[in-house]
């Protein structure tokens, strides 16, 4: 078969480079999750070489009935009646689709967070997100002290039992000269081009206008993506105050003390500082009609606005939060909140007229004896919600089986456009002669149940337990390697690839262009003549 000179240079690259085989290590293994050691490790008849024959190849542009041969954990042909030898695994994926692993760009895994840390370690939260189709997450990394350095180095910690591809994202909470030079050494030593800001959680993570100016300077110049967390934190206090006055101290008062106007309020404030210092921005779980509908505004007007929408706000609504059962209530404590029905329709459609551009989960996950911290008070109620396992299925049931979106949209959603944002595309969110082989078997026909009995995460608790729906992944394939498949995981903590995020996305185009102009534009400084 025959290459083109541009693929078969970014093949070697690749391979030089890029995805190797997972490590078979079972070190890290962990029987508290409770998998037996048959599951604790790779299937030992894993190949370096696999073939995906007579499924329907599906990419974010386009699908074709193709197989896909893979080695060494690199996509080498995708073409219809590929024939090989016989050291190679085969998978038949007749009748069913053959998509490029979902990639989760919000999630919170080993988070320490109001007095405790999330239950879901970088073990159980992806050994989850494997089961659901997930083959890469980006997680947020949590300053210590203030200090980025310092906070990289304790995730790098957190994440050695990891099992698949990852990334981090890089929260500021304060600002000074060495956070500036640190932001630096992220971005150009450590992979990392994307900074959170949250303008929410007073007096813990919460940063004020002026911090947030010179972070979105900050990022511009070093071509890093700037995210924030959208509520105005100071009329959230007030709001928490003022029902805690009233009386409502249970999780219906979460809901009641952040309305979405607090969110609409500083999307919108978020928007046009970023707009004033001609930078992209990613507003990062878009809850509300409100924030969505300032995101559509900048957007039309041109200006480069990301929207995150995430699984919770598409198909949940608030009344979960009024059920008498306290722990039932606090498992859907979530920042910003799960809105009131109308909100989630809104966003939906949202997602499927490209207002809002990915999905995301926010996977922060709490037991139940963690969220009864505020059983008395809900703002000690530790905020989050899963959705690693589910994000997946449900996006599939709730948005293609509905007809409102395609199947290529929905790879776009799920994972080609978080993989152009964040720069790895095409490495990452494709299926290509030369992308990286996480990869996933999707059937259409079948169907799944989401229990927190079954689930994979930690957590004994389930936002989403009950539901059920159409379309479920069968198989999930990272870096050429069966992780997933009859029910089974297939992996081995430690196993798991960092993986870098370049600097100077597409959204950066023209942002050169686009300054040069403005500044032609300003007709100043203007000559005067002095006073006789």
């Amino acid at each position: 078969m025959a290459y083109s000179c541009t693929s078969l240079l970014l093949l070697s690259f690749l391979i030089l480079y890029g995805s190797l085989p997972l490590s078979q290590s079972n070190q890290f293994c962990d029987a508290g999750v409770g998998y037996t050691e048959s599951t604790c490790g790779f299937s030992s008849t894993s190949s370096s070489k696999l073939l995906i024959k007579g499924g329907t190849v599906v990419n974010a542009h386009n699908q074709e009935v193709a197989d896909v041969y893979v080695e060494d954990g690199i996509i080498v042909a995708v073409r219809p009646n590929i024939k090989v030898d016989e050291d190679v695994t085969l998978l038949d994926a007749t009748g069913k689709y053959v998509m490029p692993g979902g990639i989760d760009p919000h999630t919170h895994l080993a988070m320490e967070f109001m007095g405790t840390e999330t239950i879901d370690d970088f073990f159980s939260g992806q050994a989850a997100a494997l089961a659901g189709g997930t083959t890469m997450h980006i997680d947020f990394v949590i300053p210590v002290s203030g200090s980025l350095v310092a906070g990289f180095e304790a995730y790098k910690k957190k994440a050695k039992k990891s099992c698949m591809n990852y990334g981090f994202h890089m929260a500021i909470t304060k600002w000074d000269e060495s956070v500036s030079r640190e932001m630096e050494i992220m971005v150009k030593e450590k992979g990392i081009n994307s900074f959170k800001f949250f303008m929410a959680y007073k007096g813990s993570l919460m940063i004020s206008d002026e911090l947030l100016l010179q972070g979105l300077k900050r990022c511009k110049s070093l071509g890093a993506l700037a995210m924030v967390h959208a509520e105005n934190g100071d009329a959230v206090f007030e709001g928490q105050n003022r029902m805690i006055d009233l009386g409502i101290t249970g999780p219906e008062g979460h809901a009641l003390s952040r309305p979405p106007v607090l969110e609409g309020e500083a999307t919108s404030r978020a928007i046009r500082l970023a707009k004033f210092v001609n930078t992209p921005l990613y507003v990062v779980h878009v809850m509300s009609i409100d924030a969505m509908e300032e995101i559509s505004k900048a957007r039309k007007s041109g200006q480069k606005v990301v929207g995150e929408a995430v699984v919770s706000g598409l198909v949940l609504n608030d009344s979960g939060l009024w059920n008498p059962d306290f722990i039932t209530a606090a498992k859907y404590v979530m920042s910003p909140p799960i809105r009131e029905a109308g909100h989630d329709k809104a966003l939906q459609a949202a997602l499927s007229t490209g207002v809002l551009q990915l999905v995301g989960t926010d996977h922060c996950t709490f037991n139940s004896t963690q969220k009864a911290f505020g059983i008395d008070d809900f703002r000690k109620i530790p905020n989050g919600v899963n959705g690693i396992e589910e994000r997946m299925h449900l996006v599939w049931d709730t948005m293609v089986e509905s007809g409102q979106i395609s199947v290529t949209d929905f790879v776009r959603i799920t994972s080609t456009e978080c993989a152009r944002i964040f720069n790895i595309y095409p490495r990452k969110g494709a299926i290509l002669v030369g992308s990286d082989a996480d990869i996933i078997i999707f059937n259409p026909n079948s169907s799944f149940e989401i229990s927190a009995r079954t689930h994979h995460s930690r957590t004994d608790t389930n936002v989403y337990d009950g539901r059920k729906g159409k379309g479920k992944v069968e198989v999930t394939i990272v870096g050429g390697r069966v992780a997933w498949q009859d029910n089974e995981l297939k992996v081995a903590p430690g196993s798991g690839k960092y993986i870098e995020l370049p600097p100077f996305s597409y959204l950066f185009d023209g942002i050169d262009k686009a300054d040069a102009k403005y500044l032609s534009s300003l007709q100043a400084p203007v000559k005067r003549f002095s006073a006789s």
